[in-house]
């Protein structure tokens, strides 16, 4: 799966975690690992114009998604053929973001992440328009991003022992080659 980032919003965010939250949903909603997104993160200025133009609303907001024309709608994972290899493009806007996260409770990142898998949900031809849209939307992107905060914190916490235990080898004088280690 290719999911590219390009970030011109002058705001330092983690992107290889941005990715793998897309990477995550997209794998979650059984997306062809031949896909390809494209994630931009924009200033507020940016996100305005784009907000205006393509909206018709005024001012920036966090995330839009812009899914190709072409998929219509086989873009769902429930769709009887499969979607083509290109998605579309999603937009966050971190300093938007940054803001909500901060009313919210949370921090960029997390904040981050949800609107990376809403706009996944939105490429993907989910909507929130009507109350049973919106109930179907949101119990998924709720369900997505606990699953990927519980697998990235097993993750970091398994990261985090094999380091301990590398300490602890090394300092007995032990060394052990793990299969994920690029000595091998």
């Amino acid at each position: 799966m290719s999911i590219e980032v390009a970030n011109e919003s002058g705001v330092a965010v983690d992107e290889p975690s941005i990715v793998a939250a897309a990477r995550f949903a997209l794998d979650r909603m059984q997306v062809s690992r031949l896909a390809e997104l494209s994630v931009a993160l924009v200033g507020l200025d940016v996100m305005a114009e784009l907000h205006e133009r393509y909206l018709e609303l005024p001012g920036p907001t966090d995330v839009m998604a812009f899914p190709m024309d072409e998929l219509d709608s086989v873009r769902r994972p429930d769709a009887p053929e499969p979607g083509p290899a290109l998605l579309g493009d999603l937009v966050l806007c971190p300093t938007f973001a940054r803001d909500q996260a901060r009313k919210a409770g949370h921090g960029l990142m997390d904040e981050l992440h949800l609107l990376t898998v809403h706009g996944v949900l939105h490429l993907l031809g989910y909507d929130h328009a009507e109350p049973a849209e919106e109930r179907e939307m949101f119990t998924l992107q709720e369900r997505i991003l606990a699953d990927f905060k519980t697998e990235r914190a097993a993750a970091q916490r398994r990261a985090a022992q094999r380091r301990e235990d590398d300490k602890l080898l090394g300092a007995v004088g032990l060394t052990e080659t793990r299969p994920d280690d690029p000595a091998e």
